[in-house]
Parts: structure tokens; C-alpha cells; sequence
């Protein structure tokens, strides 16, 4: 069955490709975290607006605005996870991130690698796998806490933002698998990839993202989508929602 999709318009800041400098693109990652700079290499998985595989790239390559502005797609996920007391669990990325730094958003959000694992498509079992695999790396959450069935896919969706704070150089144009999961977990802080995290209900996370403009504190544009048009909806139906069966 075919998954839904909601392309929302995100306001942008692109710079087109004429007016970004010879040779940037080379030179832009010398200043940034060895770590993650590194990540930078992995490869991502190239799509069309039908979500149909069409190559692979790297990260670095997916997600600067001159590739995105020539209308390059690739697959992303974002997992919402929450403990038995229906508390969403919410991360701050970390200063060292390349994209979106200090930002915060939902549970863990990444990409499927261009891997044969990864790129299985029945029932969105590379997805699954990915994001069992990113749990482990951001927040040290052990395979052996949360299964690639443990996961329950919901949507995807698909949008386009640029960096924040804005820089000009890099972006996001994606679609999106929604996973949900309801457990209670122990975590282990990848502190190169997570600055802070928190548990927080319903109310409490409306009042934080109310907040957020006037207490300086940034939100990530996919995060701020989901919560506007689907989160509360699903989060209310939380444990009894029905579950798709992927693509």
C-alpha cells in the first residue's frame, strides 16, 4: 500500500548555485568536527517524488542547497520515542553538527544507508533497521531494548528547509518515514551527536515550542511540520493507532 504524503512549502534561505563561491562545496567542511565530517562520507539514498530508489550519494553531497536547488531527493527518517507514561522524548542536536546544530527536535532523525540491509522496502524494513541503528549511535538505546519490530510506521512526508542558524551552504529535501515506538529505555549519550535531551508531555511540549522564538531557542523545521499538522493527533491515539503496512 502506498504511503500518504504532505509536502509542506518550509520558508527557505537558498543561495543558487551562481551565487555560491568556486569551490566551496571542497573547502566548507575544513573548519567542522573530525567526527562528523566523517559522517559527512556516508552514503544516502537517492529518490524521486515517488520515493522510487534512483541512485546513492554522500550525506555531504544530499544536503548542500546548490545539489538541493537542481532538485535532489534523498530518504530520511524520524522516530518519536515515548516511555510508558506517554512522555515524547526530545533531543537538542549538538554544537558539533554540520546541520542544524543545537537545534532541537524529536527522538532521532537520519537517514537509511545505501546498504542491502537499509534499502529493503517491504514494510519499510530498511528504514526500521536504520533508525534501530542511529537509536544506538545518538543515544546508545541498545538493539537489544528496542527491535526493528518495536518500530510502527505511520507516513512519510515529504519537505525542504534550509540550515539553521543560516548559513547559505547546506540543506535538507527529503521524505521522511514517521516511526513510532512506546517504550521505556536506558540511554547512553553520544554527546558528539546529542547536546541535551528531555521527556515531555502534550502540554509541556506546546508550552516549549510557544516558547522557543522569544527564549532564543531554535527548532528543526521537520520537527515544527510534524508537530503543526499530525503529532498531537497521533500522540492522543498512542498504542491504538493503526499502523501502515509500508511501501
Amino acid at each position: 500500500m502506498p504511503a500518504s504524503y504532505y509536502t509542506q512549502a518550509i520558508r527557505r534561505n537558498v543561495m543558487t548555485t551562481s551565487q555560491i563561491p568556486l569551490g566551496v562545496s571542497d573547502r566548507i567542511l575544513d573548519n567542522c568536527d573530525v567526527t562528523q565530517v566523517q559522517l559527512m562520507k556516508e552514503e544516502c539514498i537517492l529518490i524521486d517524488e515517488n520515493d522510487k530508489q534512483i541512485g546513492s550519494a554522500s550525506k555531504k553531497h544530499c544536503h548542500l542547497l546548490e545539489n538541493i536547488n537542481e532538485g535532489l531527493l534523498h530518504r530520511a527518517f524520524s522516530v518519536f520515542l515515548f516511555n510508558q507514561e506517554g512522555q515524547l522524548l526530545l533531543q537538542q542536536r549538538s554544537d558539533a553538527k554540520i546541520t542544524f546544530p543545537d537545534n532541537f527536535t524529536n527522538t532521532c532523525c537520519s537517514h537509511p544507508l545505501n546498504t542491502d540491509p537499509e534499502l529493503e522496502e517491504g514494510n519499510a524494513i530498511g528504514v526500521r533497521r536504520a533508525a534501530q541503528r542511529k537509536l544506538k549511535h545518538e543515544l546508545g538505546i541498545s538493539p537489544e531494548q528496542v527491535s526493528v519490530d518495536d518500530f510502527k510506521y505511520l507516513t512519510r512526508i515529504q519537505y525542504k528547509a534550509g540550515n539553521q542558524p543560516e548559513d547559505g551552504i547546506w540543506g535538507e529535501s527529503e521524505i521522511d518515514y514517521i516511526l513510532f515506538i512506546q517504550k521505556d529505555v536506558d540511554l547512553n549519550i553520544n554527546t558528539n551527536e546529542v547536546k541535551s535531551y528531555r521527556y515531555l508531555s502534550q502540554d509541556q511540549l506546546r508550552d516549549f515550542l510557544a516558547t522557543s522564538d522569544s527564549e532564543g531557542r531554535l527548532i528543526t523545521p521537520w520537527f515544527r511540520l510534524i508537530t503543526d499538522r499530525f503529532l498531537y493527533k497521533w500522540w492522543s491515539k498512542l498504542g491504538g493507532f493503526r499502523i501502515r503496512d509500508g511501501p
